[in-house]
């Protein structure tokens, strides 16, 4: 593992060791373990913290745009090891069942974050990449420009920079007193997640489904192996009024036929499905205190804007390219905002705008019954829709 320089961190509790890294992050998904693969490439000493132990299930939908398949080659992904199914095309129903199919123009791939999270970790300690899982970082503090301490539950450590890629929130979060923390929750704007793996009887291995419910979508496609994908969206006063998951998905999902047809055919993997709950797509900002943000940390995306998962890798290898220039003192801490910011514009406002104008018709109804009806026979229209939310190879 790549080694920092060792230093004597004295508190009033005890005298403990401080290692000193040139980047430590927090969080080890996708945005950051493929930035510390990258960092640590270029010889650049990292740590990361992942509160869990790999490997572990995530809510999230597990299909993957295309544009991000040469990069995690890169980064040492042996995608010819897995079955992992290449998806081309789109299914669109509305709650009243009717559907739309749609060629995809760039498509995507189907792996679950259980068995990629787990091959990135092994990559990035290949390259060099200290990572302590099963690990909390309770504050993260600015001793000068260019210094700052993590107080973590396996103790003191001290780097040059910080990244969080921690996810959709955390206590850090809290403790930076960010501005989305700070809002109330509208109950329309209060999402939860939830997210089975399941076999089924019969399935396209090529095809994403997206199914509209009231107040809800639910996404469905294949992973690698005889394994199928299915994650929802809805709001978190749409379980409350039903009381039960279970409940939910047989009084409001099953309302839609296709799903219906899902629910009751298939084979759950889990005991009890995977949830996550007060999902905020406010806009967050990109750096607070001088800790720059990643992937969900930075701004949660709808899942129609076409996947954070490709935005998170996108913004890693940019901030790949960033991060040695402030290291070597080319450009400060303000700098390295302004042209990380100046990306994230170009390459995904536009992007995340039809996100999110796409998911104000979704789980509404009469609205999504009739975009489904309109781009039944507009599909030269959906296409050029479809195109807006994937991005280009990078």
């Amino acid at each position: 593992m790549a080694l920092g320089i060792s230093l004597v961190h004295c508190t009033k509790k005890k005298m403990s060791e401080t290692i000193l890294y040139q980047v430590a992050i927090v969080g080890g998904g996708l945005g950051g373990l493929t930035l510390s693969i990258q960092l640590a490439k270029q010889g650049i000493a990292v740590v990361l913290f992942e509160k869990k132990k790999y490997p572990f299930h995530k809510v999230c939908g597990e299909y993957i745009s295309l544009e991000s398949k040469p990069f995690l080659e890169r980064c040492g992904i042996d995608f010819s090891k897995w079955d992992i199914p290449i998806i081309t095309e789109l299914s669109v129903s509305a709650p009243n069942g009717r559907q739309v199919k749609q060629h995809l123009p760039l498509g995507g791939f189907g792996i679950s974050r259980y068995s990629l999270d787990a091959e990135l970790k092994t990559l990035a300690l290949k390259n060099g990449v200290s990572i302590y899982e099963n690990t909390t970082v309770h504050a993260v503090t600015r001793l000068h420009k260019d210094q700052y301490t993590l107080d973590t539950s396996n103790g003191m450590f001290t780097a040059q920079l910080v990244v969080g890629s921690y996810g959709k929130r955390s206590n850090l979060d809290i403790k930076f007193q960010r501005s989305f923390i700070k809002r109330k929750p509208h109950a329309l704007a209060n999402f939860i997640g939830v997210k089975y793996h399941i076999k089924v009887t019969q399935g396209l291995a090529n095809e994403i489904q997206l199914h509209n419910f009231k107040n809800g979508y639910c996404g469905f496609s294949k992973v690698e192996g005889n394994t199928w994908c299915l994650c929802y969206l809805t709001t978190a006063a749409n379980l409350q009024e039903h009381g039960s998951i279970e409940a939910l998905e047989r009084e409001v999902l099953s309302q839609n036929p296709h799903l219906k047809a899902i629910l009751e055919s298939s084979q759950k993997l889990y005991n009890e499905p995977l949830t996550i709950s007060n999902i905020d797509f406010s806009k967050k900002e990109l750096m607070k205190d001088g800790v720059i943000f990643l992937g969900d940390a930075a701004g949660m995306i709808t899942p129609l804007c076409g996947n954070g998962m490709s935005i998170a890798m996108h913004a890693s290898h940019h901030l790949s390219k960033l991060i040695p220039h402030y290291l070597n003192g080319v450009f400060s801490v303000a700098q390295l905002l302004e042209r990380y910011t100046q990306f994230w514009k170009k390459n995904f406002a536009k992007r995340l705008w039809v996100g999110r104008l796409i998911q104000r018709s979704f789980g509404r109804p009469v609205l999504s019954n009739w975009v489904v009806r309109f781009f039944a026979v507009n599909k030269k229209l959906l296409y050029l829709l479809i195109r807006q939310t994937h991005g280009k190879t990078f």
